[in-house]
């Protein structure tokens, strides 16, 4: 029993469900209809029948035991024609007469359609003659059914001999009738169900034609890039009747369109002053700060001995200075990024720039294990050499500051399609995992907790100007990091493989 019961849970399971809210109001809609027309149907045949019944039933009353009561003396209908006893010409096709005497059947007959004359077709079995006993003498109509006979409403009365006289009628046109209603019935609904659900889908579709507006609209947003510049909005929906819920769902958000663009226009206003500010600030910090470097470095090279402690005060600005100056640098170049400025447009070596940066980094970090993984036939890009190589000194200097020393770098070089793959990876400690999501921003440090020591550190913008050039340059930067395994890989469209 739970075998079929869960075959049928099944089978229930992998009927296909509607999707949409059309599909479902327009699928409720066929439902609850059909739900009524079997309803109505139900009951016109319930009706029907116990009408027709009825009518049988007063029938039988009509006819009384006059037909049982000519069985009764065995008097031969020919012989009393006009008898009330023996007349069958007033009994109608089908008409069954039978007497009982305790729970045996003495006689049986039925009139003969088309002619006048009386008798079985086939003798009573004894299962017949026990449903013929069973009916009781109430007056009443009882359904019965005989295997010589078929359907029959019949009634019993006490004869005036002591025995039981039953008389039926057939039940066949009343099945008929019903049956034909049946029919009739399943006919219409089913093309009334049919013509009410397209009708219905098509009053559904245009009901909800102000809400699927509004879902277009909404997925159109949803395509928008709202992280940063400046954005434009696609247009509103279309609003409807404001006292409909569709209406009222379209003007509600059509008012959140507004709030949104309202704030994302503020955003970018903000962003593009505090670009401004970061452009402005770093290029009138620059010449200050190369002053000062200027001013401790010739200090440094007077020939007037100074005392330990202001000599080693020199070189501390002269070393900050220095520090300061490439952290204006990079502000300037992230703030030039930011706003769009157009970068070199020509092709590029990767390979060559590998090759260099690679042995830059051995000459600045003996200690490390540098490592290349090369294709035998250059890589090359279209962009600009000395943004590019930027990313590649930055990646480089991550690596050699934040792993302890005899680390192993490899630096790899690939193709994918049209796209130039470059990898960094390091098996060093690791990037922690409270900074990982947000490496790539702006000031991001791990506090040299992958290289404890390394005293000094930038501020920050390495990693976030990697992300800028690789951005500007319509490709991706990804980081993969766990302990003991750690690849920064960059993704650029390339110009294939192969040499100039």
């Amino acid at each position: 029993m739970k075998a079929v019961l869960s075959a049928a849970v099944r089978r229930v399971r992998r009927v296909p469900r509607p999707r949409t809210l059309r599909a479902r109001l327009t699928a409720g809609l066929v439902v609850l209809l059909a739900l009524g027309c079997a309803a109505v149907g139900v009951a016109a045949v319930v009706e029907l029948n116990g009408f027709l019944t009825g009518r049988l039933d007063q029938q039988l009353r009509d006819v009384g035991a006059r037909f049982p009561a000519s069985l009764e003396h065995a008097v031969a209908p020919s012989d009393h024609d006009g008898d009330e006893h023996g007349d069958t010409r007033k009994q109608s096709a089908g008409t069954f007469g039978a007497r009982l005497v305790g729970d045996t059947v003495t006689n049986a007959a039925v009139v003969r359609p088309g002619t006048q004359s009386t008798g079985l077709s086939a003798p009573l079995s004894a299962r017949d003659e026990r449903t013929l006993a069973a009916v009781r003498t109430d007056g009443r109509g009882h359904s019965v059914h005989l295997s010589a006979l078929g359907d029959y409403r019949m009634t019993a009365a006490t004869g005036r001999d002591g025995d039981v006289l039953v008389t039926g009628l057939p039940l066949e046109p009343v099945e008929a009738a019903v049956h034909r209603l049946e029919l009739v019935a399943a006919v219409v609904f089913g093309a009334a169900l049919a013509v009410a659900g397209v009708a219905g889908a098509v009053w559904v579709r245009w009901s909800l034609r102000p809400l699927s507006r509004v879902a277009d609209t909404a997925v159109r947003v949803s395509e928008v890039p709202l992280a940063s510049g400046e954005v434009a909005l696609p247009p509103r929906a279309p609003e409807g009747d404001p006292r409909s819920e569709v209406g009222r769902v379209a003007t509600a958000f059509n008012r959140m369109l507004g709030h949104v663009e309202d704030a994302l226009t503020k955003r970018h206003a903000s962003e593009e002053r505090l670009r401004s500010f970061a452009a402005d600030a770093s290029h009138e910090l620059r010449t200050p700060v190369a002053s000062v470097r200027g001013h401790a470095e010739l200090a440094l090279l007077h020939p007037v001995p100074v005392p330990s402690e202001v000599n080693r005060a020199l070189e501390r600005i002269a070393a900050e200075s220095a520090r300061m100056g490439e952290m204006v640098d990079d502000l300037l170049l992230l703030a030039r990024l930011d706003a769009g400025r157009p970068l070199e447009r020509r092709p590029v070596d990767l390979t060559r720039l590998v090759l260099d940066a690679v042995t830059d980094a051995r000459a600045a970090g003996p200690g490390h294990r540098w490592t290349m993984e090369l294709p035998e036939e250059p890589v090359t890009v279209t962009g600009d050499t000395h943004r590019l190589q930027q990313v590649l000194a930055n990646l480089l200097a991550n690596a050699r500051l934040h792993t302890p020393v005899g680390t192993r770098v490899v630096v790899s070089l690939e193709t994918e399609g049209t796209t130039a793959v470059l990898t960094v990876h390091d098996d060093g400690p690791g990037v922690p995992g409270d900074i990982r999501p947000g490496v790539f921003e702006r000031f991001t440090r791990a506090d040299h907790r992958r290289r404890p020591d390394h005293p000094g550190g930038g501020a920050g913008l390495g990693l976030s100007i990697v992300a800028a050039v690789a951005e500007a340059h319509g490709g991706t930067v990804e980081l993969d990091s766990r302990p003991g395994a750690t690849a920064f890989t960059v993704r650029l469209p390339g110009d294939g493989a192969g040499g100039e």
